[in-house]
């Protein structure tokens, strides 16, 4: 999934927040991001993969942090 897929997706289901890092993480404003990887993103898996990696390919680092339950 490319940037554009993973954006139209992310618009199609109303995923604000989630585009908001993406642009975010374009503009260099987003440099972290603590992340608890069983709870991930978004509910869809190939979304999520696919969102994680294009974060990382925008220089983001991925903190993951353990699910306190």
């Amino acid at each position: 999934m490319d940037r554009d897929q993973i954006v139209n997706q992310l618009k199609a289901t109303k995923m604000d927040d989630l585009l908001e890092l993406v642009e975010d993480a374009e503009s260099g404003y987003l440099e972290e991001l603590e992340l608890v990887p069983s709870i991930g993103l978004c509910y869809d898996q190939e979304l999520n993969n696919a969102l994680i990696q294009l974060l990382i390919d925008n220089g983001v680092t991925i903190i993951e942090v353990k699910d306190e339950e």
